[in-house]
């Protein structure tokens, strides 16, 4: 009879420099077929007590194969984290700028959370002390007046939002609905400092990217403000 210990299993060397697994053969393939592992990734095999890239084990050689047939020119990076696809976080505007290992590292901290269509994701003065990465589907930023709904804005795909209660931990100001389905990062606060703790530099990234942001946004306020007042000067010779 086969025992445990006959089943071969491997480890996964991340792009953020971490060691994933052991896992054991469907899982791994799964992971390749999801394109979360590449074909110049570290696999260690257990059974062998060896590194080697994936693409050089036999294995999982064809998997490689099949992908480079189809056309597969434009590798995207996800690290190995439950529910992130392929391609996802490089639609966050904040993460731009970021490499591989960056973006591996800084998505390790935080928590990716499926929302269903119509879910309340945020309430008008609820506590606030997470903002929000939106990798799929779309929200809108509602107030209730009386009981009427009143839309100030919708959010979609590579937009965050809740930014200011990872600063002061104010309550929020409005409600966060969610259009469709959506895939969400949660940055909380608690996630923040252990971000800023182990890896600085990452944090210090992030963090300039939401100021970047809100540069832009007062600039673009300022612009419409500047309109206006010269639209009345106008309007009133």
């Amino acid at each position: 009879m086969t025992g445990q210990s006959d089943i071969p299993s491997f480890a996964i060397w991340g792009a953020d420099n971490v060691v994933y697994g052991p896992v054991e053969m469907p899982t791994l393939v799964e992971w390749i077929q999801d394109e979360r592992v590449e074909a110049d990734t570290w696999i260690f095999q257990v059974h062998e007590d060896k590194w080697e890239k994936a693409s050089k084990i036999s294995d999982f050689a064809m998997f490689f194969h099949k992908r480079g047939a189809a056309g597969g020119g434009n590798k995207e990076f996800t690290p190995l984290v439950q529910g992130v696809k392929p391609g996802m976080l490089r639609r966050v505007k904040i993460l731009s700028d970021f490499d591989d290992q960056q973006l591996g590292a800084f998505v390790q901290y935080m928590e990716v959370q499926q929302v269903q269509q119509f879910v309340e994701i945020v309430r008008t003065g609820q506590h606030g002390d997470a903002m929000f990465l939106i990798l799929e589907g779309e929200v809108r930023v509602r107030l209730m007046i009386g009981n009427k709904e009143k839309i100030l804005t919708t959010l979609s795909a590579g937009e965050f939002f809740g930014e200011m209660t990872l600063f002061d931990q104010s309550p929020r100001s409005a409600d966060i609905v969610a259009n469709s389905d959506c895939v969400l990062i949660k940055v909380d606060v608690a996630h923040m400092e252990k971000l800023m703790e182990d890896a600085p530099a990452i944090a210090t990234k992030f963090l300039s990217g939401i100021c970047r942001t809100f540069s832009s946004r007062i600039r673009a306020d300022n612009k419409r403000f500047k309109d206006t007042i010269n639209f009345q000067k106008g309007f009133g010779q």
